[in-house]
């Protein structure tokens, strides 16, 4: 028969990967969570944890057991909110997968603010241009650019921001002026690399411009970004993060400008968890204040 202290330190050790930060995080010693993972291990007759110097990482059939280790943790808190009236701790780690620029932008800077609100929780951002699979637990939650039409999840809309397309001062004043769209085939561009993009609403290029000369791809916003500072070419970048730079340039905004929305995601399993919900609620809250910013782009 399974015991919840075991499948419980089974959990924080998977998320923790050493036998002293999963003890601490139990309040047990780490070979408590050693003795309880070793158990597990024999009742259910497989290996769970490589072990090395470097800690304790998932096997396969260990990462068969985690969404259902989780299942049981999200009933055992429901079980104690329902009996006790309380609230379960706001402790434990929290992975948030988000768009490069919003991370960038807007979430990072609230990190301190989260931290003061609630100390125990491990906040862990993902800021990127992967879509995360929630089922498959790359991540708690998730903040994409659109709604999600299939799987057992809980969303809503966080709001819309605006991008614009930006250049440097110093790459204007050493170019041919721009007056007019068609004035746009003159000069060069950067954007993403087509195939590394997971989210089709990145594609701001092929929505707007069917001919342009794109002389510089990055995944990356932030390479983007410094590229454009460095006067490399024209780039759609988010207004919320260009718009406060002084040495970028605004390009026929009243022509180009291309809209998209931010939603918060969470699987139905997770979204029980009082640390989610605390996360959840916070972020929310945050691009709710920062609408206007978001949509700024002079």
């Amino acid at each position: 028969m399974l015991n919840w202290s075991d499948l419980r330190s089974f959990l924080e050790l998977s998320r923790r990967g050493k036998l002293t930060m999963a003890g601490k995080r139990l309040n047990v010693e780490p070979t408590t969570v050693g003795r309880h993972i070793t158990r597990l291990e024999k009742e259910l007759g497989v290996q769970l944890f490589n072990r090395s110097p470097k800690g304790y990482s998932l096997t396969e059939d260990g990462h068969k057991l985690v969404p259902y280790s989780e299942n049981i943790e999200t009933k055992v808190n429901s079980i104690y909110q329902s009996i006790s009236g309380k609230d379960t701790e706001l402790s434990g780690i929290v992975r948030m997968a988000v768009p490069e620029g919003l991370g960038i932008g807007i979430i990072s800077k609230y990190i301190s603010h989260f931290k003061e609100k609630h100390p125990s929780i491990d906040l862990e951002l993902v800021a990127d241009t992967r879509a995360r699979s929630l089922s498959k637990r790359e991540a708690d939650i998730a903040i994409t650019l659109a709604r999600p039409t299939i799987g057992r999840l809980v969303a809503w809309k966080l709001g819309d921001y605006n991008l614009a397309l930006y250049a440097s001062k110093s790459y204007i004043n050493k170019n041919n002026k721009i007056k007019t769209i068609k004035d746009l085939s003159k000069h060069q561009f950067i954007s993403y690399i087509e195939d590394l993009i997971e989210f089709p609403q990145l594609k701001y290029m092929q929505d707007i411009f069917k001919e342009v000369s794109i002389v510089f791809r990055s995944n990356s916003l932030q390479a983007q970004y410094q590229a454009v500072k460095d006067g490399v070419g024209l780039a759609f970048l988010h207004g919320f993060i260009a718009a406060k730079d002084t040495e970028l340039k605004t390009i026929l905004p009243k022509q180009i400008l291309a809209k998209r929305e931010y939603w918060m995601v969470v699987h139905e399993d997770m979204f029980q968890l009082a640390r989610v919900k605390a996360v959840c609620s916070f972020f929310t809250q945050v691009l709710k204040n920062e609408q206007a910013n978001l949509l700024r782009i002079i």
